[in-house]
């Protein structure tokens, strides 16, 4: 039995085509993770492909086809799947916009899978092994963690990333930030492994720098500082997203410190705390980002910085304040999006009851094109401000500024910069008509 695993790409990060470069790209752990879930019995040859390191081969060889798509790339995972399906091999769909919108992604699929996949695909590949594969698998409410296996990363490209050893400990979130996806898609709530199994998975990678995906593990504090003392005798680097939060527990701070950490992905989304509040990030205060930018540079851990623009709240002015900020506190690698109404979440059908959403493309929907009407500019405003907000932080001077100032992971955040630079000064080109090109040729 042979089992082809795809992760589609959108026009930005293709493949040849994209402009999102390897000192910017880790490996995904979905597909990883997948393939260390298939049930022995099945006997199955498995490969995967990451549209964002290689091409899609013209002629696929396998008996079952999985494909995870984002909201971004689903229009991309339908035309594969609906020319894969038109060739007789059966399709099963899954990743975050599958679960937010089943009923979509049943009409371009033989079958899909809903939330966390760790109980659901092991069992859909024995029903397909016995010919009852179902139209729709859902998580198990009560699902566990626990003994997992570990990650295939042996059937990944290794130099088409900084690096392919990406490990998660937690899933979920328990803050409810109105833009994010992951509590409509997952529950407002967390999942956690158990911190000996993720121990003894770092303990099997020989490289000494690992990035975890997890959403934010900092959310439990107990759970994060057992974790980060049991990592301490592993001698790793490591970076991970977490919220603001981690810059005011000093004993969390010291001890994620002296277990590796390196770096750190803080959604700061707002200058404003005036956005902050409305957006539901009320534990982020702008008047603390010098001090607790600073505590965490003193500590040795450099910061990719997140902002978002285009809330109720924001004027023509957010960009240029932004800007501002980024250079003023250091930031060492800040990244732009532009407010996206997922579909099914709230705010999508709040915006569509408004009358503004503006684009149905799912395509568009990668967070650095504009789909709705904002408040208080146009959306030609807003997706202007956004290119510019890029360029002028990744000019080279404002690149000096902050990597200077910092001087945190420089081996890591000079080669950042430089492809964010090249993102930046790219990015414009991606125009309506650069983005359509999502389907098979």
């Amino acid at each position: 039995m042979k089992i082809l695993l795809i992760m589609p790409r959108g026009a930005l990060y293709r493949y040849q085509t994209g402009i999102f470069r390897r000192p910017i790209r880790y490996a995904p752990l979905t597909l990883t993770a997948l393939a260390s879930l298939v049930p022995a019995e099945n006997e199955a040859e498995v490969q995967i492909i990451d549209e964002g390191i290689e091409s899609l081969p013209e002629n696929l060889d396998a008996d079952l086809v999985g494909i995870t798509a984002i909201t971004g790339t689903v229009m991309r995972a339908y035309a594969i799947a609906d020319n894969v399906r038109s060739r007789g091999i059966p399709v099963v769909l899954g990743g975050v916009h599958p679960t937010l919108v089943p009923e979509e992604a049943m009409l371009h699929a033989d079958s899909v899978v809903t939330g966390f996949a760790e109980e659901s695909w092991p069992q859909l590949l024995r029903d397909f092994r016995n010919n009852k594969m179902k139209e729709l698998y859902v998580q198990s409410p009560n699902l566990s963690l626990a003994n997992l296996p570990i990650p295939r990363r042996d059937l990944l490209k290794r130099k088409g990333y900084v690096t392919i050893d990406t490990v998660q400990a937690t899933r979920g979130c328990i803050n409810l930030c109105d833009f994010c996806i992951v509590p409509v898609a997952w529950g407002q709530r967390m999942y956690f492994r158990p911190i000996k199994d993720v121990i003894e998975e770092i303990e099997q990678i020989k490289s000494k720098d690992i990035f975890f995906v997890d959403v934010s593990p900092i959310e439990d504090k107990n759970y994060a500082k057992e974790l980060y003392r049991a990592m301490i005798p592993l001698k790793k680097r490591w970076v991970s997203p977490a919220t603001i939060k981690i810059a005011e527990d000093e004993e969390l701070l010291r001890v994620a410190a002296k277990s590796g950490c390196r770096g750190l992905l803080i959604g700061f989304e707002s200058v404003s705390q005036q956005t902050l509040k409305k957006m539901g990030k009320g534990f982020n205060f702008v008047d603390k980002y010098k001090t607790q930018v600073q505590k965490l540079h003193d500590y040795g851990i450099a910061i990719q910085a997140c902002f978002v623009f285009g809330f109720d709240t924001d004027d023509q002015t957010v960009f240029e304040k932004t800007v501002e900020v980024v250079n003023k506190l250091n930031l060492d690698l800040p990244r732009f999006t532009a407010y996206t109404p997922f579909p099914g979440t709230p705010i999508f059908n709040k915006l569509k009851s408004e009358n503004r959403i503006i684009e149905y493309n799912w395509s568009f929907y990668d967070a650095q094109h504009v789909v709705f009407k904002p408040a208080l500019m146009t959306p030609e405003e807003l997706q202007e401000g956004l290119f510019w907000a890029w360029e002028q932080s990744y000019t080279f001077s404002s690149i000096f500024k902050r990597v200077s100032g910092s001087r945190c992971l420089l081996p890591y955040s000079i080669p950042a910069n430089i492809a964010y630079r090249y993102y930046a000064q790219n990015l414009p080109k991606y125009t309506k008509e650069t983005m359509q090109d999502n389907l098979l040729s």
